[in-house]
């Protein structure tokens, strides 16, 4: 009997014995992932113990098995298309390989946050990398789908070290070499999945914010968030920080910078300053395309920020104290328009549970666990895969908190001031010009 074969007749086993248990003892439920207290209740009886075990084992059977099966699939697939490239595997009419695995299982996008044909692209990808650099004398000797897929569900559920071990039967210094690696390989030699576009693709992201508001040369919206991070010592005390997240993003809500790594301490306007993303604006290595002219001004290349920002030529922020119906207030409904796109990203990156609660690193892996979910964030949107994306668009309270979105005195000088609120003058007559787009 073959590899696949015994695959399939194992998993329909396991399959029917958890069934049967079920059937025997109503009272059993599937293991769940959480990072909550996990000690049992002491009247727990050993039957309950003795569930757990079986239903641990089915669930972690359950992705080995179905990583297995897609391994194959890939390797069959290359392998026929160097044999023959007229015999490619077709699909049936209900979305299953040849192989008999469900593409566009529900339980896999719970267990990675990315659906099967993602996972199996990505694992393709990054093949090479993840299976090279292994801890010296001791090769891992596991498959680029075992180790893609401990790393993602760290990411994707949020589950400590031992808890993931347990999951894929592996130990706990084999989960966190795959969860760094993943991180390394990702932030390391795929970064320009969230890197600033060039001149060229300026121009598309522009034309997507006029298209929304009227407005033109807009290049994206910048906001800055925070996630919490612990971190355990040898002797059991707990070191509680934020780590700043400084992201700037297009109107499809696609990241096009991301600068962590700064202390979350800071306002957002210090956080920009000491960027590198401002240096190099202020610099003119970035938004340095000609100036269109616009009632009587020259209108840069620039981007919205909300609270907390200040205004610049290349920074545009709302009006304080507008009366209604004027063309401040118009303005300001028009750039208000544009704080959906980073919501969006804000509550789409905490998807990915490992930033949804305090990550339990160092501040350096918990800055790459932030880098590696902003670039998968990008390769979603790239395939089409809205697993993570989300629309639940409201306030982040990691963004409103006063002490963060101050702004700091003494920020610019007054040419740049006075420069800005020129500019910001002639969009506010501009957006007189039209009414207020849906989106």
């Amino acid at each position: 009997m073959d590899s696949r074969a015994l695959a399939a007749l194992l998993t329909s086993l396991i399959t029917e014995i958890a069934v049967t248990l079920l059937l025997l003892f109503p009272s059993f439920t599937p293991l769940t992932i959480t990072n909550s207290d996990s000690s049992s209740s002491s009247s727990a009886s050993s039957s309950s113990s003795f569930s757990s075990s079986i239903l641990h084992t089915f669930s972690t059977s359950e992705i080995s098995t179905t990583l297995a099966l897609l391994s194959l699939t890939r390797k069959r697939k290359r392998l026929q298309s160097e044999i023959d490239a007229d015999d490619e595997e077709v699909d049936d009419p209900n979305g299953k390989s040849h192989l008999g695995i469900a593409k566009n299982l529900d339980s896999f996008k719970g267990w990675f946050r990315i659906s099967s044909t993602t996972f199996e692209w990505l694992s393709s990808l990054l093949e090479p990398l993840l299976e090279c650099r292994d801890p010296i004398d001791s090769p891992l000797n596991l498959s680029p789908d075992i180790r893609l897929g401990i790393g993602l569900f760290r990411l994707a559920n949020g589950a400590n070290y031992a808890q993931i071990a347990k999951q894929f039967g592996v130990s706990e210094s084999v989960v966190k070499f795959c969860c760094k690696q993943l991180c390394r390989v990702l932030c390391t030699n795929f970064r320009f999945w969230v890197g600033f576009p060039n001149p060229n693709e300026l121009q598309s992201v522009s034309k997507g914010f006029e298209s929304l508001t009227g407005l033109p040369n807009c290049c994206g919206v910048i906001g800055c968030t925070r996630f919490s991070f612990v971190k355990v010592n040898e002797n059991g005390v707990k070191r509680v920080g934020t780590v700043a997240a400084q992201i700037v993003v297009d109107s499809n809500s696609r990241i096009l910078s991301i600068v962590a790594g700064i202390r979350g301490g800071k306002s957002n306007s210090r956080i920009l300053k000491s960027s590198s993303l401002f240096k190099d604006i202020e610099s003119g290595k970035l938004l340095n395309s000609h100036p269109i002219e616009l009632f009587g001004a020259k209108i840069p290349q620039y981007l919205v920020g909300f609270e907390g920002y200040p205004l610049l030529p290349w920074l545009m922020v709302p009006y304080e104290s507008v009366y209604p119906r004027s063309v401040e207030s118009r303005f300001n409904l028009k750039h208000g328009m544009l704080r959906f796109p980073v919501r969006r990203v804000f509550s789409s990156l905490r998807n990915w549970r490992i930033l949804s609660q305090p990550i339990e690193e160092e501040f350096k892996l918990a800055v790459a666990y932030i880098g590696a979910c902003s670039i998968l964030h990008n390769v979603l949107l790239m395939r089409d895969d809205h697993s993570t994306l989300s629309d639940d668009c409201r306030e982040d309270l990691m963004v409103q908190k006063s002490s963060w979105i101050c702004q700091d005195e003494g920020f610019g000088d007054t040419a740049c001031e006075t420069e800005g609120n020129l500019i910001r003058s002639a969009l506010a007559s501009k957006a007189r010009q039209n009414g207020p787009k849906s989106r």
